[in-house]
């Protein structure tokens, strides 16, 4: 079971990251130009970042032999990698994500609400980026 869900987890990321960009670029081109603003692309990458988060939660809570509180799990790398970095940024990127799409979902302008998917799901983006255990940081993951 564990597999099975890290390589879900680590394969729907790729979806998860082009739903995120294009989301962005619509976001930037309501709020830049007055287009409508295209609320299906920023619900595909909400739907997604939660599917992620949920698959995420499974492997931290229950199955990954990665996570481990025991003492001294703050001195290896990579178990402190997966016990509090990857964790805590991606949890901030989902919840900056969520609120980027309830505000823009709200919004009746098209400028304003593709602005705050544009601003909230780019600063998700980024986050996630920097949270991914990308192959050549040394962190035992692959490409998938």
């Amino acid at each position: 079971m564990y597999n099975m869900l890290k390589h879900a987890h680590s394969g729907l990321r790729w979806l998860l990251l082009a739903a995120l960009i294009y989301a962005i670029i619509k976001g930037f081109q309501s709020w830049r130009s007055g287009k409508a603003f295209s609320k299906p692309s920023a619900l595909i990458g909400l739907i997604i970042t939660h599917i992620q988060l949920i698959i995420g939660l499974l492997l931290y809570f229950v199955f990954s032999p990665l996570v481990s509180f025991e003492e001294g799990f703050m001195k290896n790398d990579i178990t402190r990698f997966y016990t509090m970095e990857h964790f805590v940024t991606m949890i901030l990127a989902i919840v900056l994500i969520t609120i980027g799409y309830s505000r823009g979902k709200r919004k009746t302008d098209s400028t304003a609400a593709g602005k705050a998917v544009f601003v909230f799901y780019l600063i998700g983006l980024v986050l996630i980026l920097l949270g991914i255990p990308w192959p050549f940081r040394g962190l035992g993951a692959g490409w998938f």
